[in-house]
């Protein structure tokens, strides 16, 4: 007996880099999209604690001890 060749789901999405698909059409993301801006709006709104904010501001700000640190790697090798 021959095996039947195994046929694809019929529902398969196209997998291609250059043509992406979600499976939706633009009305039903643009509704998905109003819905979240709905849901999350209050919470943008909040805006950033302030000690996250001195926290982020200190990461961006560089220190003497990762000058030094940066130096050195540079040095090494």
């Amino acid at each position: 007996m021959k095996d039947k060749p195994v046929k694809s789901p019929p529902m398969q999405m196209d997998a291609s880099p250059t043509k992406p698909n979600s499976g939706l059409n633009r009305e039903i993301q643009a509704k998905i999209g109003q819905q979240l801006r709905a849901m999350f709006d209050e919470v943008v709104q909040e805006g950033v604690p302030d000690r996250f904010a001195d926290l982020l501001r200190q990461l961006d700000t560089p220190t003497e001890k990762s000058s030094e640190t940066q130096k050195d790697e540079g040095r090494s090798g």
